[in-house]
């Protein structure tokens, strides 16, 4: 009995004390690493900075080139692709026969007889499956490269933004493509369609999407809209349309929305549109392109025949000066610049990926066109940072290679290289473990190298 009572008090102590089993909140991060690798949902990344929180790459890639994992037929466009939730979305202009699909191949093939329509296409990103198309009817006239739209979609809240060449805006369903609005830049803002077409992306800020109809009236060079109903909530200025997506910047405190013209370099208040301050900028042939970039309170462009010019901003909003400016060595055109830590890279048009303090614009090297080689006419890539791994970046030059190199103030390193496409100008979109290029024939997804082995299900 006393040992059958000893025995049971060492069993109602070791129940009293025992403490509950933990369980631990899984680690998705690190049971599943797709859970910090973003995909592409508007024009230059997820922050529309060219940055990318991808998954580590490998230095040394497959002698075959990339696993390709779907390809699709594709009309013509310089459009940059867009993915969001694992669908894929971009706009062509498909030409008007099978012969003249067989022609269309390369970047200056913009002379091929093509339809008079545009369309915005949604492929399912893992399987290149097409899921919707929308179809629109769309006159290029004279247009001179006229392979099709020219922006990238953007994708927010299931909803899909697009503009075409010649001004057609659609607010589309991101699941079925179904018009929730449109409207067009020429007919409804008094817009004036530029010499090459629109192209800056519609940019979501907030409730709003800002689009650049670019006219003479007033109020006519940029509009903000209510980006669910499509209904006009302000206008301002009156300018030529230029190419380049507006920028939101804050600086002391206050939020700009920094827009270039062919004729200045804009500031206005996002909320509002109230103007801020103008610096006059004339651009030859009106090639107002690669966005804007803004650091150190300084807003940086950078003009093919002009140059680059930084602008200092004041301690006000409505306060900015010219700081510096370079016509000889920092000449980008389409390609836009990169900056980290002080220093800023632009694929100048004569001396290729260059180097320079962003403070002062002194250059510190050039890469002798290594990056784009024998590319002398519109020199063109893509640079984006890998943000797991800078000072690493990932850079698609017009020949369509896909280059993996090291950019920092001693030089240019290049790691890796492969071609996936061929002759394009067009952005292409990162997601997840994937790369998604197209040309005016084609688009296709490939697997990228990654350092390790990961696990395809969603």
């Amino acid at each position: 009995m006393r040992v059958f009572a000893l025995n049971s008090l060492l069993m109602l102590f070791c129940l009293i004390s025992l403490k509950p089993a933990v369980t631990e909140t899984p680690n998705l991060t690190r049971a599943n690493p797709r859970a910090t690798w973003e995909e592409w949902p508007q024009w230059r990344g997820p922050r529309g900075d060219g940055t990318w929180n991808g998954p580590p790459l490998k230095t040394t890639w497959p002698e075959s080139g990339l696993k390709k994992l779907w390809s699709h037929e594709l009309g013509g466009g310089y459009g940059g692709i867009s993915v969001a939730n694992r669908k894929l979305y971009v706009m062509d202009r498909p030409v008007a026969s099978s012969e003249d699909q067989q022609k269309a191949a390369g970047i200056h093939s913009h002379r091929v007889a093509r339809q008079k329509i545009e369309r915005v296409l949604c492929f399912d990103a893992q399987t290149g499956q097409q899921i919707w198309a929308h179809t629109y009817p769309c006159d290029y006239r004279d247009l001179d490269y006229g392979n099709g739209p020219r922006a990238a979609p953007t994708i927010i809240d299931d909803l899909v933004y697009t503009l075409g060449t010649m001004g057609d805006v659609y607010c589309l369903s991101a699941k079925t493509g179904k018009v929730i609005w449109k409207k067009h830049l020429v007919e409804d803002f008094g817009g004036k369609v530029p010499q090459w077409g629109y192209a800056a992306a519609p940019y979501v800020l907030g409730d709003m999407v800002i689009l650049l109809p670019g006219g003479k009236e007033q109020g006519t060079a940029v509009v903000a809209l209510d980006r669910k109903t499509g209904v006009e909530r302000w206008r301002s200025l009156s300018d030529t349309a230029g190419y380049a997506t507006p920028l939101l910047i804050k600086h002391q405190g206050r939020s700009q929305l920094i827009i270039w013209s062919p004729n200045h370099i804009h500031s206005v208040d996002p909320q509002s549109g109230n103007h801020f301050w103008s610096v006059p900028y004339k651009i030859t042939y009106g090639v107002a392109i690669a966005n804007p970039i803004a650091h150190e309170g300084l807003v940086f462009v950078a003009g093919y025949w002009d140059g680059s010019k930084a602008i200092q901003l004041g301690t006000q909003p409505e306060e900015a000066e010219l700081k510096w400016e370079d016509r000889r060595t920092l000449r980008g055109l389409m390609s836009q610049p990169l900056y980290r830590d002080g220093y800023a890279y632009l694929l100048d048009k004569k001396f290729g990926l260059t180097c320079f303090e962003f403070a002062t614009g002194k250059k510190i090297w050039d890469d002798k066109n290594q990056m784009t080689p024998g590319n002398t006419r519109n020199p063109q890539a893509t640079l984006i940072w890998l943000k797991q791994q800078e000072p690493r970046a990932l850079i698609l030059n017009s020949d369509g290679d896909l280059i993996l190199a090291e950019l920092d103030p001693s030089g240019y390193r290049e790691l890796a290289r492969t071609n996936l496409i061929g002759e394009t100008w067009a952005h292409p979109a990162y997601a997840e473990n994937r790369i998604f290029v197209r040309s005016n024939t084609r688009i296709i997804a490939y697997e990228l190298p990654v350092l390790e082995s990961i696990d395809e299900s969603p």
